[in-house]
């Protein structure tokens, strides 16, 4: 055997142990992903009792549909859940404000990654600045905002400052960066199409892997957020998911198989919302990534 054959067998080698490490390495993560839906969703099939005297990470195959009906029936008796009104209301700010997020920010980014002005640098400059301020930082003052305007109590607080998303900007600016050429949009302007036309029949076609990861990211963080609403959110008939779980806890007795089932309950859509969405965040990421 020649030294190139021992070289190259050692390199395969080599090759191969560094795919199996990172296939355990994936799997471990992946593993520890999974493991709180899986304990939420076992634990939606047990009684409080049973949830408080241990980790439950099977279902309860002797009562399975009695418990889970148990449960939902608590769930559904109780005053301040109503799973439909939650839904609603969840649905409506959560794909109104991820519509404004997703559209407006692809306009924002398009006119700073196609247009050359004056000051874009410095725009786009800001626009990384205030990705690194946190939302509780501006909550006093966004409350004093929505009070002077008379929108306290309302869905719109929750959904007009959607417009505004700099990280979605960031993120779909990088990308037409990389995969948007220049030359289409000369030609369309050649052919007479006005600019409203050649972004949304041009540009935003070209967009969908970026647009559909930005839209799965802003779908999860509007529909799981409970700080903003537990302020903004006033009145019971406009409260989410997330709020109406919350308020599950009691003071003297918490039942934990309802609430588990809650919870089971609100993920869901986000669930559905990612398994439509996957090919194209996939396609938007790695898209994002390469430069040409």
């Amino acid at each position: 055997m020649s030294s190139n054959d021992v070289k190259l067998r050692s390199k395969s080698g080599s090759i191969a142990a560094y795919s199996a490490l990172v296939y355990i390495v994936v799997i471990f993560f992946a593993i520890l992903a999974i493991i709180p839906f899986w304990y939420m969703f076992m634990n939606a099939t047990w009684d409080s009792y049973s949830i408080q005297s241990g980790i439950k990470l099977w279902p309860n195959f002797a009562h399975l549909g009695e418990q889970v009906k148990a449960n939902w029936a608590y769930l559904s008796n109780r005053s301040t859940f109503s799973f439909a009104l939650g839904f609603k209301n969840s649905i409506l700010i959560t794909v109104s404000s991820t519509a404004l997020t997703v559209y407006f920010s692809a306009l924002t980014a398009y006119g700073i990654s196609v247009y050359d002005f004056k000051g874009r640098k410095l725009i786009f400059t800001i626009i990384v600045g205030v990705m690194m301020v946190p939302t509780a930082v501006n909550i006093t003052g966004f409350y004093r905002l929505m009070g002077s305007m008379g929108l306290l109590g309302t869905r719109w607080p929750l959904i007009l400052p959607a417009i505004a998303a700099p990280n979605t900007v960031f993120f779909i600016k990088q990308y037409l960066d990389t995969s948007l050429s220049k030359e289409i949009i000369e030609a369309a302007r050649i052919d007479g199409a006005n600019e409203f036309y050649t972004f949304n029949r041009v540009c935003l076609p070209i967009m969908v892997p970026a647009l559909a990861t930005q839209g799965i990211f802003s779908f999860l963080g509007s529909w799981n957020n409970f700080f903003a609403p537990s302020i903004l959110l006033t009145k019971q008939e406009l409260k989410t998911l997330p709020l109406m779980v919350s308020m599950l806890y009691g003071d003297r007795y918490t039942d934990y198989g309802a609430i588990y089932i809650g919870l089971s309950a609100s993920v869901f859509p986000i669930i559905i919302a990612y398994a439509f969405l996957q090919r194209y965040i996939i396609q938007g990421v790695s898209a994002g990534g390469v430069k040409e």
